[in-house]
């Protein structure tokens, strides 16, 4: 995003932005609100409220990676105090979504899983679009879809380097 207008030739008044990358920014600033909206649009489907369905997201998409995540990571992806996201974790077990398992060697270490109940709610959802992003990327070579992977988990981890900055910023001035 341009700090400054552009003067008439389109060269960009900050020398660190082009007009590619004021509209890779643009598009992945349109990516995120429209992930937001599909969010929206899958907790209102589902009966959830929309934190309720955040959360199941991150729970799913933690199990679909192999790293389960405790409540107190769940409290931290989804920005509650550990007692909302436990309030949270009740409901969501309440309405059979997910499970509290202690699996792990450590007994004390609880971890979240989904239930059969919430995966097909999901997969009833989600499937039919990820057909369609499918669709979208066969005529992309693999080399491409591993460029823009990388591109992506790199400005990711930008953005959360940022984001937890931020925080600590801003709580440390705070306290």
């Amino acid at each position: 995003m341009s700090t400054g207008a552009d003067d008439p030739s389109g060269t960009p008044t900050h020398p660190d932005e082009s007009p590619t990358t004021d509209r890779l920014l643009e598009a992945l600033t349109a990516y995120g609100t429209t992930y937001a909206q599909v969010g929206r649009e899958f907790a209102a489907g589902a009966g959830l409220h929309r934190t309720d369905a955040t959360a199941l997201v991150e729970i799913l998409g933690a199990e679909e990676r192999g790293t389960p995540l405790t409540p107190a990571r769940l409290s931290e992806r989804i920005g509650l105090s550990f007692g909302a996201t436990s309030s949270l974790l009740n409901r969501l077990e309440t309405a059979h979504h997910i499970e509290r398992s202690r699996g792990h060697a450590d007994r004390r270490i609880v971890t979240l899983r989904s239930t059969s109940t919430v995966h097909e709610v999901a997969d009833r959802f989600f499937d039919p679009l990820g057909e369609r992003i499918t669709a979208l990327l066969e005529p992309y070579s693999q080399d491409e879809i591993e460029q823009l992977t990388r591109m992506l988990a790199g400005i990711r981890e930008v953005m959360e380097t940022y984001a937890t900055e931020a925080d600590h910023a801003r709580t440390t001035t705070q306290g």
